[in-house]
């Protein structure tokens, strides 16, 4: 038998013609596009749990090993730089792929991972785990955006985009409570293992409710549906190509999606490092125990979750599909409030909270945006190689913030990682200037760069 015999399954199903009235069509089209969102939603937050779980219970586990950390911040570096290289070639294999087996299979293993790593103590065996946990993680935001491009028009994407975006602020949110509680009671091993157990649940779910494209449900496309005239526009600007002239024409040489990643490089800096290394600064710095650090650091979620819904809505309500000028915005308020952590976190729990909240409400808006404007930038069909493109440079910012960030703060203390953060947040600003001319950046005409 050959590859494809075995394999032909994850391929993305075939194109159907439309063979339903138009009262079924707008009966299958609410069905499906509240089952998908629900699968995007749960999935994605879980896969937080598997990819959250180690720097949730990294302290404890730092502690009982007796490693510095430098140790600790090699593991995330290494992730976040196989994690940014996934979420690219994860990003094409998606567009090709089915993406309710891709997106399942993909949290199946990453489950399996954190059982094995919550089983091992060499730093060499946990190196190689969590790489490998690195490469699946790839495999779940792609199909998302795949799914919301395919399921959700140009004029609405941004409110939906942004409530599927809040998924990762519920799973970031619960994990550092959840691992917290385990490591208290039973050992950080168990802060491992239990999100591992979870996520694969969960995977088997997404394999057996998820869908592919409206088009292979014998339905039309979105544009089509809404008559949204920008999202047709961008359909009938994408022919269909190879793939590699795809990511030629529409992604390499397109200039906005260069700038687009360039800003994602120094956010995902800012975002990563406070979510990596908050709970080691409030304990050292304030004294707070694992568990009062996480239930903080959790704040910070909360507040992404209601600033992600405002960003998405207000990109669509008050700039008409321009995802940059709110990017803007919200970047200076990334700015004040790490400032405000820096200056005054140390006042007070409650002062510590707040400063979280206004953090995580600033900060995802523009991860959730830029990424937007990435997909929306670039071919129809090539969503998931677009995000999984500035997914690169995100992530490569993650890995900055693992071991280079750990070694700013061990030479120049706690205010030599914020003085970094702030630099970061005014040179991501900075980079997004160029668009703020463009009314929208659809895909009409890609740009060399």
């Amino acid at each position: 038998m050959t590859i494809s015999t075995w394999f032909g399954w994850l391929k993305a199903s075939p194109e159907r013609p439309v063979e339903h009235s138009e009262e079924e069509v707008n009966l299958r089209y609410r069905h499906w596009r509240l089952h998908i969102m629900l699968g995007l939603y749960t999935g994605y937050a879980v896969y937080y749990f598997t990819r959250r779980s180690f720097n949730s219970v990294m302290p404890a586990m730092l502690d009982d090993l007796g490693w510095d950390k430098a140790a600790g911040g090699a593991i995330l570096s290494l992730f976040y730089i196989v994690y940014g290289a996934s979420r690219f070639v994860s990003g094409m294999m998606s567009d090709f792929a089915n993406p309710r087996y891709f997106m399942g299979i993909g949290l199946i293993i990453t489950g399996i991972v954190n059982i094995l790593f919550g089983m091992s103590s060499s730093l060499m065996v946990f190196m190689f785990l969590w790489t490998l946990n690195a490469f699946f993680q790839g495999w779940g935001w792609p199909p998302c955006a795949k799914l919301m491009t395919a399921w959700y028009s140009r004029n609405e994407r941004g409110t939906w985009w942004a409530i599927c975006n809040t998924s990762h602020n519920v799973g970031g949110a619960l994990i550092p409570l959840l691992t917290a509680v385990l490591a208290a009671g039973f050992g950080w091993r168990y802060g491992m293992i239990v999100p591992g157990l979870i996520g694969i649940l969960v995977g088997l779910c997404l394999c057996w409710r998820l869908r592919d494209r409206p088009v292979t449900l014998g339905l039309p496309s979105v544009g089509h549906w809404r008559r949204d005239e920008l999202e047709l526009e961008q359909e009938r600007n994408s022919a269909k190509l190879p793939m590699w002239q795809v990511l030629q024409r529409y992604v390499f040489s397109n200039r906005y999606i260069w700038l687009l990643a360039a800003s994602y490089l120094f956010v995902y800096i800012v975002r990563i490092g406070i979510n990596d290394w908050g709970n080691k600064y409030l304990q050292e710095q304030n004294g707070y125990t694992l568990l009062a650090a996480n239930s903080a650091i959790s704040w910070l979620e909360v507040g992404g979750f209601i600033g992600t819904l405002v960003a998405g809505w207000g990109s669509d309500k008050f700039f008409r599909g321009n995802r940059v000028p709110m990017n803007i915005i919200f970047m200076l308020g990334i700015l004040s409030s790490v400032v405000l952590l820096w200056l005054l976190g140390s006042v007070s729990y409650l002062l510590t909270m707040i400063c979280f909240f206004w953090i995580g409400f600033f900060i995802f808006g523009p991860q959730m945006l830029i990424g937007m404007a990435a997909a929306e930038a670039a071919h129809k069909e090539s969503a998931g190689a677009a995000t999984g493109f500035v997914g690169i440079f995100g992530y490569l910012g993650a890995a900055i913030s693992g071991w280079p960030l750990a070694k700013i703060t061990d030479h120049w203390g706690w205010d030599g990682f914020f003085i970094a953060l702030s630099i970061t947040t005014l040179l991501s600003a900075v980079l997004l200037l160029p668009l703020l001319r463009r009314r929208t950046i659809a895909a009409a005409a890609p740009q060399a760069t």
